[in-house]
């Protein structure tokens, strides 16, 4: 059913306010006229007061007309003889003795002596410093007074901090946006139908005696469609659209916060039906009193009246509040409670089938050579992409081949935009010297054969010794993360990552700088594998990191205090063992295939970028070594220090 929009009516203004606007203008206007009128009189050139003294016993002062108010003296005098007489002004202090002597001594000069009292003058200064700006503040108090206590239609623009303005963005007709704009994100879409169904038709739910949750909260990471979401709900149900950022309820002043979380509210149930979209939730909606020395008392009360507001309007009001937040770990308990955000909705990063369905609809409008081969081997290379880096990745693409005047987007033109996203743009005055290419490749290609062998063969899709961003050299593996990864795929993971050092130090005879990124996920995954998954045989079944988050004060100050410092100790030295023990893994692979490890690295120093079929017929040859029995644990809480000291399969 089309919305007619309502046009709000003409206020009229009122005479009073007429008035004492009017009054305001001239009376401000008098004070500046008054004010240029006391400034003191300066005709013609200024003298000083000693040189004046000096000229008047030669008899070159003709005229000495003495100021009062001002405090000075003007007239004629002779500066250069046998020139024609100049307008001077000289100032003197306002004493009675000096002012007798300079009249005295003017006089004895047959000078033309007047004195001015400028009584005018002296009235108008004392009303420009003492009774006008006293008028002013009166009238301008009596104007604002009568805005509040009228409500005559100038109040916001005098007192509008506790207003969150006009935040309804419009979402009807043919260009609003419906869950045909949303892709890899079917789960949510279910879940979110039931908002769209209440607000299109609230009386199926009354019937039925259901309630409709009050608040949504989507979780995800960024760039997962949380926005466009809230925004397809909104178009769905044809409702309107409020939709504020946590951060724009958070001011330095108390009070103002709470001020427009009611504005808001109000805004929304007057438009009814309608969806309040916060974005950004943990910038208002953090847990209280988790502040070192105290809490924020501006945020403390925003979220408490937030809270309020959800709790006080009725779900057959047609309004509902949809949320968005990537760190629900820091939020108020008491907003995650049934009856305020009471259905949490995870938006995870698409799988291959999502990613595609992403792609095919940001293809739309977009000219691709061959968008059925395309887009599936697009798909697979970029696992872990979000729908924002899959927009990306397409908008590259179309702006290379406008670069290059090309006809239409070429796959090679979407694999350098995927390289792009990833690593940045191709340096290309960044001229790599002939050693670094050689330890480049090398490095790399340790990277590959320990995959091979690993057997993630078919998941290597480039090796690249490119520069690109801040890094050089790149491994392309189009695998998917497991959700429930095992003991040997970690370990598998941190075999690779520690495969370019042990490839350099074999083949080059020491490391470099180039594996601070690879030692940096390498120890990471050790951790997790030791302190948060128990998969360590000497500390046991047991969790001593806690989740992997960023730390919030007054909470996680002190992220392990309930571990002892023996147990720490014990699992630097498991972490300590892991990487050295896949370090060997590592390489024992390597030296096993040495020499296709030469040949890989040498043809890839002369090609800089080497994939597809080429890539794998250099893998497909990769020998694993034979390995002691890695898999025969030792029991839980023994030294197994020199354990697995070979590689493992």
């Amino acid at each position: 059913m089309a919305k007619t929009t309502k046009t709000k009516p003409r206020r009229r203004v009122k005479p009073a306010l007429v008035v004492l606007g009017t009054s305001l203008v001239v009376l401000g206007l008098l004070y500046a006229a008054a004010l240029a009128y006391v400034q003191p009189a300066a005709p013609g050139r200024e003298i000083t007061l000693d040189a004046f003294q000096e000229r008047i016993p030669n008899g070159d002062v003709e005229t000495a007309k003495f100021l009062d108010q001002d405090s000075r003296i003007t007239g004629k005098i002779l500066l250069v003889p046998d020139e024609p007489l100049v307008r001077y002004w000289v100032s003197y202090p306002r004493s009675d003795a000096a002012t007798n002597d300079l009249l005295k001594a003017l006089l004895d000069s047959d000078a033309l002596v007047e004195i001015d009292p400028q009584s005018t003058k002296g009235l108008v200064r004392f009303l420009a410093q003492f009774l006008m700006p006293l008028v002013i503040l009166a009238n301008l108090f009596a104007l604002l007074f009568y805005l509040v206590r009228s409500n005559a239609g100038g109040t916001e623009e005098f007192l509008d901090f506790g207003s969150v303005g006009d935040k309804m963005l419009g979402e009807g007709g043919r260009g609003r946006t419906t869950f045909l704009d949303v892709a890899g994100s079917d789960e949510a879409v279910t879940e979110l139908a039931e908002v769209r169904d209440y607000l299109a038709e609230p009386a199926a739910f009354k019937r039925m005696g259901a309630l409709p949750p009050k608040g949504v909260l989507l979780i995800g990471p960024p760039g997962c469609g949380k926005t466009l979401l809230a925004r397809a709900v909104a178009g769905e149900a044809n409702a309107n659209f409020f939709s504020i950022s946590g951060s724009e309820f958070v001011e330095s002043l108390v009070g103002v916060g709470a001020a427009r979380v009611r504005d808001l509210f109000r805004q929304a149930r007057a438009s009814a039906p309608s969806i309040v979209f916060i974005d950004e939730l943990d910038a208002v909606g953090r847990q209280r009193g988790a502040g070192i020395g105290g809490g924020h008392d501006e945020r403390e009360q925003t979220l408490n009246e937030l809270l309020v507001q959800m709790d006080g309007f009725s779900p057959t009001e047609g309004v509902a509040v949809l949320a968005a937040t990537n760190r629900v770990d820091i939020l108020d308990p008491a907003l995650l409670r049934p009856g305020r955000f009471d259905r949490h909705i995870t938006i995870e990063k698409p799988d291959r089938a999502g990613r595609l369905d992403i792609l095919y609809l940001h293809a739309k409008g977009r000219r691709l050579a061959d968008a059925e081969r395309q887009l599936p081997i697009i798909a697979r290379q970029t696992p872990g992409f979000t729908g924002a880096d899959l927009a990306s990745v397409l908008n590259e693409a179309a702006l290379l081949a406008v670069r290059e005047r090309s006809q239409a987007i070429s796959s090679a033109h979407l694999e350098e935009a995927v390289e792009r996203v990833v690593g940045g743009p191709r340096r290309k005055a960044v001229i790599i010297p002939d050693a670094d290419k050689r330890r480049i490749a090398v490095h790399e290609g340790g990277h590959a054969i320990v995959a091979a062998a690993a057997g993630q063969a078919m998941a290597l899709d480039k090796l690249s010794i490119i520069a690109r961003g801040r890094g050089v050299g790149h491994v392309a593996l189009a695998s998917e993360d497991s959700m429930l990864p095992t003991r040997d795929d970690l370990e598998s993971r941190i075999a690779i990552a520690m495969a370019g050092v042990a490839a350099e130090e074999l083949v080059l005879g020491q490391i470099s700088t180039g594996s601070e990124s690879d030692l940096e996920r390498a120890t990471n995954a050790a951790r997790d594998m030791a302190g948060r998954f128990g998969m360590s045989d000497r500390l046991g079944r047991v969790r001593i990191l806690r989740e992997e988050r960023e730390v919030f004060l007054g909470r996680d100050y002190l992220l392990t205090k309930d571990v002892s410092q023996p147990t720490l100790e014990h699992l630097d030295a498991e972490v300590r063992r892991i990487l050295d023990e896949q370090e060997s893994r590592a390489r024992a692979i390597l030296v096993a295939n040495r020499e296709i490890l030469e040949n890989l690295a040498s043809a890839l120093a002369a090609a800089e970028t080497i994939q597809g079929d080429r890539l794998r017929d250099y893998l497909d040859t990769v020998r694993r070594p034979p390995s002691r029995n890695s898999h025969s644990r030792t029991p839980a809480g023994t030294n197994n220090s020199s354990a697995h000291d070979g590689a493992s399969e």
